[in-house]
């Protein structure tokens, strides 16, 4: 018999088995049909997907990966004002009497008739003119106003106002707090803006800096009812205003076309009794208006680092809330303020003029910092010269931790230069301070007052940012 053990250890490839193959049947035309409308339909479904996935991350791929040219943003310009370009108002004989002396002396040389004729033209002229003033005159007084003339008045008024009213933008600002009991809160404050300008990258709000103070967020809502997101484009603690950017790729082209942008005109120009407005929040509520006129314009009103001019408005107002003042043109000439209160004893509106901050809000436009030397003085008279003081500003406050005062300049110094610069007048200071770059160190030389003479001394600022 054999061993079954051998058999055992037979190699298994030696091994024979029964392989049975199993054939699947023909598929049929229908399940043909159906596998085919299956594939069909995966195939579309795939398609679809890749086309989705491609829409998607085409944007991404070219805002991360391609090379775009790169847009520069056009700096936003604002026109300076001349304090002494003031309007003059001049009578006619003073007029004619210019005329007279601006003609050529050449013609009344060569002979004596052209000046006679000269002479007879101009009592001629002085003649119809004292005439035509008597006219004019006669005839003022003795016009009877009418309620309608009053009416039609305020009513052309009104139509600027209204008209400039379209600029006025309400800034909603919202901080994110917690309770007592770490509960999420958010408060919410609502304030009013102007706009002043706008680029083909955003635009330009000017709204008191307690509308953007520690806002979380900011929304803008236009007068036509659009609302955008807001940034903080750059802020001023001493004049307590700020400038807030709306992105122009917010809002379509109706919406920003409907936007008024108001013209900040010349306050040096404003007198005693012109007519103004107060738009903005004047009642506490945005797009609320008033009128009135100017009662008093202070001059040379000291403040950090030069001077203003403050305007006095029998008007009401609200300065926490934003109120701007309006000539009868429709441009801003003025913010209203309360940082004036205790010299106003008389309860009248103050505004600050804009035409001294002209150069600060250009800055504040553009995002760029407020050189800071921190200290408020005045020009040296020609009778304190004579007295032996020496020609320069009159340091009558060195602020506190500002950085003049960190560097060692006291009040009653008398800077005289500044960089290199001499120093003669207000806006000799301005103008060298607002050439300044923050955190640059510029050397400031002072005369200081000794037993019986000034000494000069130098001292190393370190320009700071407001």
């Amino acid at each position: 018999m054999p061993d079954m053990n051998q058999s055992e250890q037979e190699p298994r490839e030696k091994r024979q088995f029964i392989r049975e193959k199993i054939a699947r049947p023909p598929m049929t035309r229908k399940q043909l049909a159906g596998r085919m409308a299956a594939l069909s339909f995966i195939a579309v479904l795939g398609g679809a997907a890749a086309g989705a996935g491609f829409a998607v991350a085409r944007p991404l791929a070219e805002k991360y990966l391609v090379e775009h040219p790169t847009q520069e943003s056009i700096p936003v310009t604002i026109p300076k004002d001349d304090p002494d370009s003031q309007i003059i108002e001049s009578s006619p004989e003073e007029s004619d009497q210019a005329v007279s002396d601006s003609a050529p002396e050449a013609e009344t040389e060569t002979t004596e008739e052209p000046e006679t004729e000269s002479e007879t033209t101009t009592e001629e002229t002085e003649s119809e003119t004292e005439t035509l003033e008597e006219v004019i005159y006669s005839v003022i007084e003795g016009y009877e106003y009418s309620l309608d003339d009053l009416a039609e008045l305020y009513g052309t008024f009104r139509d600027v106002v209204q008209k400039a009213d379209k600029g006025i933008v309400e800034v909603h600002s919202v901080k994110k707090e917690v309770d007592w009991f770490d509960n999420p809160v958010e408060t919410a404050g609502l304030y009013a803006g102007v706009a002043i300008a706008v680029t083909d990258q955003e635009l330009l709000i000017l709204t008191p800096e307690a509308a953007v103070e520690h806002a979380d967020s900011i929304k803008v809502t236009f007068a036509n009812g659009t609302e955008a997101d807001g940034t903080i484009k750059k802020t001023d603690a001493i004049s307590n205003m700020a400038i807030v950017s709306v992105s122009t790729s917010q809002m379509n082209e109706k919406a920003l076309t409907e936007v008024e942008v108001l013209k900040l005109g010349n306050s040096y120009s404003i007198r005693q009794g012109d007519l103004v407005a107060a738009l903005g929040a004047p009642a506490g509520v945005v797009h609320s208006s008033a009128y009135g006129t100017i009662s008093y314009v202070a001059r040379n009103v000291q403040v950090a680092d030069g001077v203003t001019r403050l305007l006095y408005a029998d008007i009401k107002s609200n300065a926490e809330a934003g109120t701007f003042l309006v000539n009868l043109a429709g441009e801003v000439v003025g913010w209203v303020t309360d940082g004036y209160g205790e010299g106003n004893p008389g309860g009248f509106t103050v505004a600050m003029a804009v035409s001294d901050y002209k150069s600060i809000l250009e800055k504040m436009s553009n995002g760029q910092p407020i050189p800071y030397m921190g200290i408020r003085g005045q020009e040296v008279s020609t009778a304190m010269t004579s007295e032996g003081i020496p020609l320069g500003i009159y340091v009558t406050e060195s602020i506190q931790d500002g950085p003049a005062y960190n560097a060692g300049i006291q009040n009653g110094d008398i800077i005289v230069n500044i960089g290199g610069k001499d120093i003669a007048t207000i806006r000799d200071y301005q103008n060298e301070t607002e050439s300044l770059n923050p955190d640059s160190v510029v050397t400031v030389v002072v005369q200081r007052k000794a037993i019986e003479e000034y000494k000069e001394l130098e001292y190393q600022v370190t320009i700071g940012a407001r």
